[in-house]
């Protein structure tokens, strides 16, 4: 049984990438880049646990891909740590940035080879060119690049960070906490991404798979008179609206539902519960706004969406265009990409009496290819 456990840190915001996209999210085939690191980790059988931290708002997101056990980060990447080692119980752990894709088996066993020599052990590059401050130059051969993954005494690790102070690695925390720090030679391969040019400085990975992901969606609202209603993110001018926790935009709730369904995501109620009063009464327009969001964050770029709503009552005959052009300006897509018809349920059913609409909604996806930029 191994006495490490790995700490993939994968709570950051990515706000120095670029991108649309969260660099944890970029896709290597069809997984995000924190679930390809974690697997190349995983399979070196080296390790009693893995945790990755997450945001707070990708949590359950990240639990549906994996197996791993998935802990909230912080506003910080110490706090992240933090917060991952109270999930720890080996008297050793190995934490690594899901920014460097590209860690070999050779460092990694390099470092647990020489775990009993330090407090931390932490791999290093040399630096090849000159080196200037201020307007002194410095010895070159006395300075080190730091890199990730360091592995370090579980106990020393906690103990030090038991401050205020902010640090950048854990190397320098024990250090400041008065423990010992050994250097190994690190890996050129083991490049952090950091911005947009690092991508082609990783040899380990490949760009994504060109499958078209497909998803549907269906809702139904039951009407209810004194409401405003609004559907397909358009005011219909009736005097009945529909029973809901949000504005009822069954059309919308059902896209979202199909966009959520294609990215493998979960549904509306998952991103937005209905218990919850910060969405009592929302515009469903800005539900949606929130969903294309965070599809763009995770790496998936919109193709086009077709909706059918089924309604004996009201017409809807001259709003069509209308919803067409609103929702695809939300979606961020052309015109031309979104659908939307019109029917009836020949008077059968619940539609049929005229209690309520129903909506079927589908969409296509596609990942967002960064081997372009």
């Amino acid at each position: 049984m191994s006495d490490i456990t790995l700490i993939l840190l994968a709570a950051g915001n990515s706000s120095r990438f670029g991108l649309p996209v969260k660099k944890q999210w970029l896709r290597i085939g069809h997984d995000p880049l924190w679930q390809f690191v974690a697997d190349q980790f995983n399979s070196t059988a080296l390790f009693s646990n893995i945790l990755i931290t997450s945001h707070i708002e990708e949590l359950s997101f990240m639990q549906g891909f994996c197996d791993y056990v998935i802990v909230e980060g912080g506003e910080t990447r110490q706090q992240s740590l933090k917060n991952a080692l109270e999930n720890v119980s080996t008297p050793y752990v190995l934490v690594s940035d899901i920014a460097r894709a590209c860690v070999d088996n050779t460092l990694i066993q390099t470092l647990i080879d020489s775990k009993e020599r330090a407090d931390v052990i932490v791999p290093t590059l040399r630096v090849s060119d000159t080196i200037v401050y201020g307007d002194n130059t410095i010895d070159r051969d006395k300075i080190k690049r730091i890199q990730t993954p360091q592995l370090s005494k579980t106990e020393a690790l906690i103990k030090a960070l038991q401050t205020d102070e902010e640090f950048t690695d854990e190397s320098s925390a024990i250090v400041a906490n008065g423990g010992t720090r050994h250097f190994v030679e690190g890996s050129e391969d083991a490049h952090k991404i950091t911005h947009i040019h690092d991508l082609r400085k990783l040899p380990c990975i490949k760009g994504p798979s060109t499958a078209t992901l497909v998803g549907n969606g269906f809702d139904v609202h039951a009407f209810e008179t004194g409401r405003e209603m609004v559907l397909g993110g358009v005011k219909i001018d009736v005097d009945y609206g529909f029973k809901a926790h949000s504005d009822g935009d069954v059309a919308i709730h059902a896209l979202i539902d199909a966009l959520l369904g294609a990215a493998g995501l979960g549904d509306i109620g998952m991103l937005f519960p209905d218990n919850d009063d910060t969405y009592k009464n929302i515009d469903s327009k800005e539900l949606l706004k929130t969903t294309v969001l965070r599809l763009h964050e995770f790496g998936l770029v919109i193709v086009n969406a077709d909706i059918t709503i089924a309604a004996e009552a009201p017409r809807l005959g001259s709003y069509k265009a209308q919803m067409k052009s609103t929702l695809a300006e939300l979606l961020h897509i052309p015109a031309s990409r979104m659908n939307v018809k019109a029917t009836t349920t020949e008077k059968l059913g619940f539609i049929g009496r005229k209690e309520g609409v129903g909506v079927m909604a589908s969409a296509t996806l596609h990942y967002y290819d960064w081997t372009q930029n």
